[in-house]
């Protein structure tokens, strides 16, 4: 048995590179027509009154310009009285609530060392006399250093309103 050693091949196919015209690519070429502009002079009229709406224009600019600076330092001037009102109020009743605290604490200890119940119930009686007079008074030093602080806060604003008006009057 001879084995046959040939195998057929198929004859390779070639494949060759279509050739591509670049004028088929290409767009058409136009001429724009050329078409002589006329020269003509603008009036002096028209060139005065475009002279004054730029100068107009650029005033105007400035005046707005210095209206919103204006306004910047104001808005900086009450946040920043804003923020240290704040501040102040945060302390007061953190200086508030530390008195009552303390307040408490010494009723207590008047009251771990009572002899009887009726010395501890003239303490807290004592104490909660004395405490709702304290609350009050505390209270209402809150109230006026709030009042203090939008005043101040309001004042920068009040001021440029009152200006505002009095100019455009």
């Amino acid at each position: 048995m001879a084995e046959n050693t040939q195998t057929t091949q198929a004859p390779k196919k070639v494949v060759k590179p279509v050739a591509v015209s670049e004028s088929a690519f290409e767009m058409p070429k136009f001429e724009i027509p050329k078409f002589d502009i006329p020269k003509f002079e603008t009036p002096a009229a028209f060139r005065e009154i475009a002279e004054k709406g730029l100068s107009q224009a650029k005033e105007n600019y400035e005046k707005i310009k210095g209206a919103a600076e204006q306004a910047t330092g104001l808005l900086e001037e009450t946040y920043s009285n804003a923020s240290k009102g704040a501040s102040d109020y945060g302390l007061k009743l953190i200086e508030t609530a530390r008195a009552n605290s303390n307040a408490a604490f010494d009723l207590f200890g008047e009251v771990l060392t009572a002899k009887s119940y009726a010395e501890v119930v003239e303490k807290t009686t004592g104490y909660m006399r004395t405490q709702f007079e304290t609350l009050t008074a505390q209270t209402k030093e809150l109230a006026e250093h709030a009042q203090q602080v939008a005043t101040k806060t309001a004042e920068p604003i009040k001021e440029s309103l009152t200006s505002t008006f009095n100019k455009a009057a």
